[in-house]
């Protein structure tokens, strides 16, 4: 029995390693993961990690579910037009929603509520039943209209965490930079993990 269901999208913002990790993470603390790719986040995968995925639903979901080693049924990857998926009605809402790389293509859709694929219409969902929806932008620099798009969904309570890793705690390889911004992501959904100390722990200052 899965506590929580969460869903997680990926878009063709670079920085899939982001996604793929908080993936990873939300499997081993048992929730059951909505996962959706946008076709432009499936080139970046493949592009930036060393994964190889298959081109149907069906078959991402289970080359991803032997690759983490969940359990039967705890993850479900839904097309980027399968509107009969549960994310696309209100009645369907998980709990939370994270979008992770979010690339400014897909931030300026949820912000005006295009819903033209599946992964904005979920989105869109989360905002009208106002439920938590994190946000994980990776561009730089920021355009005046991507501020502007981002204030406004900030105003609607939706979390804007920029893909921005911190050094405090001394990175040793890309693993923990990464590690860095999955662990803000998974402190928002109040789900624990071990992936760094909290600041100020004893932890943190040895």
């Amino acid at each position: 029995m899965h506590e929580r269901t969460i869903s997680l999208a990926m878009t063709g913002a670079s920085g899939a390693q982001y996604g793929l990790r908080l993936l990873e993470m939300l499997l081993k603390a048992q929730c059951r993961v909505y996962l959706m790719l946008s076709k432009p986040a499936q080139l970046v995968i493949g592009t930036e990690t060393d994964y190889k995925l298959p081109s149907r639903a069906t078959e991402i979901e289970n080359f991803l579910t032997q690759r983490f080693r969940a359990t039967a049924e705890q993850l479900r990857v839904f097309a980027p037009e399968q509107w009969s998926a549960p994310v696309a009605s209100g009645s369907g809402a998980v709990q939370a929603m994270v979008i992770c790389p979010c690339s400014m293509a897909t931030l300026s859709a949820v912000a005006v509520g295009a819903s033209r694929s599946l992964i904005e219409r979920a989105a869109d969902v989360m905002i009208k039943e106002q439920r938590k929806l994190i946000l994980v932008p990776r561009e730089t620099p920021f355009s005046a209209i991507h501020l502007q798009n981002m204030l406004m969904l900030a105003r609607l309570g939706i979390t804007i965490l920029p893909a921005n890793p911190g050094f405090y705690h001394q990175p040793r390889q890309v693993e923990d930079l990464v590690d860095f911004v999955v662990a803000r992501v998974l402190d928002q959904l109040g789900i624990a993990h071990t992936l760094m100390p909290a600041w100020g722990s004893e932890e943190s200052e040895t």
